[in-house]
């Protein structure tokens, strides 16, 4: 008795990328496309109605993104194990996206055999990573965390808060070129690029007190 094929559920804002995908899998008679999504709340009104093994889940999409929306599936207490499959292996998408819920995370470059072997294993619920991605994860986890300066921990709760780098340089009275410069010290610290991700990264890590930002 053969096994039922994966279902899967394509999430990606490019609809040549969505083609190719469920034209892969409709060539083998393990797999079965039941829907494609172009954004994170049309991924998640699918999933719930129509139940996917897997959703292959594109992290940057217009309106809801990949995290959001696999934060989204994860408070639901869906059954689909989601596989992030992006352009993108920078620490500020990986490590929201582990967080928030995925069972694996592959690059686009990733072969057609390998995506299809992935995608079977995260049905069964085991992690993918791409070789890229698993050397990130390992490099942060080995890599003690750079604990910031108190002046940058002052600087990152004012960046919670709302202020911009001139509100904070008026309050604690000091250049704004100053407050730049450890601006980018804290970026460098969290492995962020903006100030967005470092007030993310700052909550992860207990930098921030939920009643902040």
């Amino acid at each position: 008795m053969s096994e039922a094929p994966v279902r899967v559920l394509i999430v990606d804002d490019h609809p040549v990328v969505r083609d190719g995908i469920r034209g892969m899998f409709a060539g083998d008679p393990g797999f079965e496309t039941v829907g494609e999504a172009g954004d994170g709340a049309r991924a998640v009104e699918l999933a719930r109605s129509l139940e996917p093994d897997v959703v292959l889940m594109d992290l940057r999409m217009p309106g809801t993104g990949g995290v959001d929306a696999i934060s989204e599936l994860a408070r639901l207490g869906l059954g689909a194990r989601v596989l992030v499959l992006t352009t993108y292996a920078s620490d500020s998408d990986v490590g929201p996206a582990i967080e928030a819920g995925a069972t694996g995370y592959l690059l686009k470059d990733t072969s057609p055999d390998e995506l299809m072997r992935a995608v079977r294993l995260a049905a069964r619920g085991e992690t993918v990573l791409s070789p890229l991605v698993a050397s990130r994860l390992v490099g942060r986890v080995r890599e003690p965390a750079v604990p910031l300066s108190d002046r940058e921990s002052e600087i990152l709760r004012l960046i919670a808060g709302g202020f911009t780098n001139r509100e904070a340089a008026a309050r604690l009275f000091i250049s704004e070129a100053t407050v730049k410069t450890h601006v980018l010290h804290i970026y460098g610290k969290l492995g962020v690029n903006d100030r967005a991700a470092a007030v993310a990264a700052g909550f992860r890590r207990g930098l921030l007190d939920p009643g902040e930002g």
